[in-house]
């Protein structure tokens, strides 16, 4: 099996560093290649990429005509499976069993940068699967955010780490369960918002937390101090300081979808966007906790500032414990497949139901994997949820109004009253970033998707949600382009008969 480039710099890293698991990572190597070229065949067969001009599926799978007058041939390719893996696609009779090289291969605008991206999520995730594996529950909250190795369950790039060596990922990386050492860099004439930790000040300095990795790789030439040691978390620039309090910190290199740095625009909104959020879910009578912002602190630039933040376990009550989504098919796996899929209908019918009711109130939730998190009591059930991170939420001034609130104290990209900007937000995340995975396949999806709505009250979002095409990021084509954020539309798998659907709504 001959080694791609990100696959020998790692193999030669850790037979200097960590020598004892070379042989394992060169072994898992052989599931992470179909594994990612699962994902980018899901991004190549479903999303709009402009040098496709035909997809034509049949009895042996799908071949995608591209404008050259080229074919690639794969299997059957289900928008909505999870786990699944592609051992080889065929381009024009030659087989690819590695994603980096088919996407060199294909000679497309973005593909050569892309094909570096899909090099590292190979050789990332097969590093990450060497992983010591936890042998029973979590004892601390933050350990249920360090126990999956793969990452996001769509996205091709779902373990690229560019810049980061072997020994930087198993220093830093959640699934390795490290323990961090935060750096505090002093800022004079900072900006800030809320209360600021008294021991995070010197004379008239702000000391802002620093994600080692950035101190050593973007702020070498700033003073670094000893900060606390904390937690990595799914998102891995977000650290738990303790049981209590999270901090979010810069991390100015490009993870999955975007570059992990936190603008002056965040740290300026950050406590008036949590304030505003926390009125409006409190017309949903204890449905929705927000971790709360606390403060927030920055140097005027993306790379140097840092947000405090409540954790989101504080809210676990007797018996209960706090779960993120994206770890919910893992936590649900304990219990028989009949319990299970109990426990995930009621799960969407809680969490469709939250994030419909607030979007009608005028609050676009990313409702993901990661942000969203489930309240569950100690036979497994769902009860409530918690969101984290408003950073990326959209805020419908229009909306709000209506329903008796105030004018936003807001101004800028937060701001948007487009019924399709809004929708998207939320059902793109919501579906593909955790409704999705839980069902892991199309004809579960749409069952999940039929009874949990159900009873819900009749709007336009929810009939949306039920009759038109289902968005989702497009996130293959989102890393071959510089645009931002692209979307695919895909086949609503709702199983509804029509009549019945639009007299509900």
């Amino acid at each position: 099996m001959p080694h791609t480039a990100a696959e020998r710099e790692i193999a030669e890293e850790l037979r200097s560093v960590r020598p004892e698991r070379t042989s394992a990572y060169l072994a898992a190597l052989r599931g992470a290649r179909p594994a990612v070229l699962a994902r980018l065949w899901r991004g190549l067969v479903h999303e709009p990429l402009p040098w496709i001009v035909a997809r034509v599926s049949g009895s042996d799978g799908v071949t995608l005509r591209l404008v050259d007058g080229r074919r690639l041939h794969g299997p059957p390719s289900d928008p909505w499976a999870t786990g699944t893996a592609v051992a080889a696609l065929e381009l024009d009779g030659v087989p690819y069993d590695h994603p980096a090289r088919l996407m060199a291969a294909l000679r497309v605008p973005g593909g050569a940068r892309f094909a570096a991206e899909l090099d590292h999520s190979v050789a990332s995730m097969a590093l990450s699967r060497t992983a010591r594996r936890p042998a029973g529950p979590p004892v601390e909250p933050w350990e249920w955010e360090q126990r999956s190795p793969d990452g996001h369950p769509y996205h091709p790039g779902c373990r690229s780490r560019p810049g980061f060596s072997a020994a930087e990922q198993l220093a830093y990386a959640p699934e390795h369960r490290p323990v961090v050492g935060v750096r505090l860099t002093p800022v004079t004439e900072a900006t800030v918002r809320g209360p600021w930790p008294p021991e995070w000040r010197d004379g008239t300095a702000v000391l802002v937390p620093v994600h080692p990795w950035q101190g050593a790789h973007v702020l070498s030439g700033r003073t670094l101090l000893h900060g606390p040691r904390a937690h990595p978390l799914l998102s891995l620039r977000t650290l738990a300081l303790d049981r209590t309090l999270h901090v979010k910190t810069a991390l100015t290199t490009q993870l999955t979808s975007a570059v992990r740095d936190i603008s002056a625009y965040s740290v300026h909104w950050a406590l008036a966007t949590s304030e505003l959020v926390e009125r409006v879910a409190d017309r949903l009578g204890g449905r929705l906790h927000i971790a709360r912002t606390l403060a927030a602190a920055g140097a005027g630039t993306p790379d140097l500032a840092a947000v405090l933040r409540e954790s989101p376990y504080v809210y676990a009550g007797t018996g209960e414990q706090v779960v993120p989504v994206a770890e919910l098919p893992a936590y649900f796996a304990s219990h028989s497949p009949r319990e299970r899929l109990a426990r995930i209908h009621a799960f969407a019918r809680l969490a469709l139901g939250v994030c419909l009711d607030l979007l009608g109130l005028g609050v676009a939730l990313e409702a993901h994997g990661q942000n969203l998190l489930a309240v569950v009591d100690a036979h497994g059930w769902p009860r409530r949820l918690v969101y984290r991170d408003l950073a990326d939420i959209r805020v419908s001034p229009a909306r709000l109004v209506r329903h008796g609130f105030p004018p936003p104290p807001l101004t800028g990209r937060l701001l948007d009253d487009d019924p399709t900007v809004l929708r998207r937000k939320v059902l793109g995340c919501l579906i593909s970033g955790a409704l999705g995975p839980l069902a892991g396949n199309a004809t579960t999806l749409g069952t999940l998707l039929e009874t949990a709505t159900r009873a819900l009250p009749p709007s336009p979002d929810l009939r949306a949600l039920r009759t038109e095409e289902l968005p989702v990021k497009a996130l293959t084509l989102m890393r071959m382009s510089s645009g931002g954020e692209q979307w695919a539309l895909l086949p609503n798998p709702v199983v509804a008969d029509p009549v019945t659907a639009d007299r509900r709504n």
